[in-house]
């Protein structure tokens, strides 16, 4: 792979042309160092860019480093470009389902144009890449560097370019952002096939007429219920007997039940797979569910499993920075095992989220620049770090599941709100799903919550104002909602707190106290 042909920009068209000029510009002329570095952050995904733009904003003199595309994994490959194929595929199921809502046209006269869809997604990717432009971070004082970062010691790091040549930057401290990639477990016949990953999933320009996907985490999930959307058979491969199985169990019962009105084939307990291409350049795959091997032909396959930290390269024994399978071993203050070097984001954080990145960067420019030995340094644990998976309907999840808290030793009161009794939701149809609520036994501090609905991602951060501000359920139940909203059911979890507090005394005094002012 050279410089001017980075798989993930595929095909050339103008949309992606844009984006390149934008984030790994064909003709960059790397800047000539000028002195020593405050700090050097290689990775120029969310981590490194927040860390970067930060610490300049600032007064820190500071260089970025970057091997392929400014922006990372959530502008080019992920977040960004997958909502706008979710977008698209929930429009799709928005005129199928039309009918109940007064909507009629002929079923023949539906079509998908998936081409479409696609160049929608990526001149829509291109409109938003100017915000991670090396153009936009030079004009912020940073100098901008493309090539491998490698460190040569305390004090060192060098940039190689593709055509070979080498810079020396000098810092006082170091930034590891370098993120992480799509990771195939290894899976007989894996190498006899061309596989997708969502590095090249969203370079796809034609609509697989079947289309496998191995895992329904995150990834797996959205792009199944998508694709299915779109028209594709879709099959759905999984180990577990459900989908998204590290979410809570009733949630992903609900989002389960619309994969299947999706037409989502779900093929559970799938064990021992094996892969190979057929004699007409398909893909088959083979499983055993139950005890009965099957064989299912697929003409695209998306691996969606496995993670690996991007530390290659580095160098990483030169300056003793530990590390392992799961990314760079850091301590609370994301420093790293040599004190002068840092990191953040997805190369050393379980939690792989464009937001837990951005937060995390921000807790490295307090701790690398301006603490004072122990004082004034931040902590990445005390971060309270929401995530959503945007299916149809979401969940979103904040703080600790049920199991968890038990785990914990943390006893719980739990709250359930069902999207059944909210009007909002019974007008709009997505009267399917739920909040959840935990709260410590006894009180109103929230411990966690799980919202299934159209819109979790966006209700959840309510309850996760809540937890970062020490503000109870009561808190909640007692401010105002506008009515009709969706909102309105975790106002309710609150009303559902307070009945609680009306004990049987409670109670009889009140009757009491009314009595005597009859």
């Amino acid at each position: 792979m050279t410089e001017h042909e980075l798989a993930q920009l595929l095909p050339k068209d103008l949309h992606n042309q844009q984006l390149e000029a934008n984030v790994h510009p064909p003709h960059w002329t790397n800047p000539t160092p000028s002195g020593n570095y405050n700090l050097v952050v290689i990775g120029a995904g969310t981590a490194g860019l927040v860390t970067a733009a930060g610490a300049a904003g600032l007064g820190a003199k500071v260089a970025l480093i970057e091997l392929e595309l400014m922006g990372g994994d959530c502008l080019n490959v992920g977040c960004v470009p997958s909502k706008g194929v979710i977008r698209a595929a929930r429009v799709a199921a928005t005129v199928r389902d039309a009918k109940p809502f007064g909507v009629e046209f002929p079923e023949d006269e539906i079509g998908f144009d998936f081409g479409k869809a696609m160049e929608r997604m990526r001149r829509l990717r291109a409109k938003i890449s100017p915000n991670d432009s090396a153009k936009r971070f030079e004009e912020f004082g940073i100098d901008v560097f493309f090539g491998q970062g490698s460190f040569v010691d305390d004090h060192t790091i060098t940039v190689t370019t593709t055509n070979g040549s080498k810079t020396n930057l000098k810092f006082k401290k170091a930034v590891i952002a370098s993120g992480a990639r799509a990771s195939a477990p290894p899976i007989p016949g894996l190498d006899t096939i061309d596989y997708l990953t969502n590095e090249t999933l969203f370079s796809l320009t034609e609509l697989p007429k079947r289309f496998g996907i191995v895992g329904s985490g995150p990834i797996g999930s959205e792009m199944a219920q998508s694709f299915a959307r779109f028209g594709s058979e879709v099959f759905l491969f999984e180990r577990s007997d459900h989908i998204l199985p590290r979410e809570d169990s009733d949630a992903a019962a609900i989002v389960q039940k619309q994969f299947e009105h999706d037409g989502v084939k779900l093929m559970f307990n799938s064990k021992d797979m094996q892969l190979g291409p057929t004699e007409d350049g398909k893909i088959r795959v083979s499983v055993a569910q139950n005890g009965q091997t099957s064989d299912t032909i697929v003409d695209q396959l998306l691996v969606a499993v496995g993670r690996a930290p991007n530390i290659d390269g580095l160098n990483l024994e030169a300056v003793k920075v530990n590390y392992n399978q799961a990314g760079v071993e850091v301590n609370d203050n994301l420093q790293t095992t040599n004190p002068r070097i840092y990191a953040a984001g997805d190369v050393c954080s379980k939690y792989k989220f464009t937001h837990a990145a951005d937060f995390q960067a921000r807790i490295v420019i307090q701790n690398a620049l301006f603490a004072l030995g122990p004082f004034g340094r931040k902590k990445a644990s005390d971060l309270i770090i929401p995530w959503a998976t945007y299916t149809s309907p979401e969940i979103a999840h904040v703080g600790a599941y049920e199991a968890e808290a038990k785990e914990s030793g943390i006893e719980i009161d739990t709250y359930i709100q069902h999207f059944s009794d909210v009007d909002r939701a019974i007008l709009e149809g997505q009267d399917e799903g739920f909040v959840k609520l935990h709260t410590r036994r006894g009180t109103d501090e929230i411990v966690g919550a799980t919202i299934v609905a159209e819109n979790a991602g966006d209700l959840i951060s309510e309850i996760t104002v809540a937890m970062t501000n020490g503000l109870g359920l009561s808190k909640i139940g007692s401010t105002i909602h506008p009515y009709p909203t969706q909102a309105e059911a975790i106002r309710k979890l609150g009303d559902q707190y307070s009945r609680t507090r009306l004990t049987p005394f409670i109670k009889s005094l009140f009757r009491k106290w009314l009595s005597w002012t009859r």
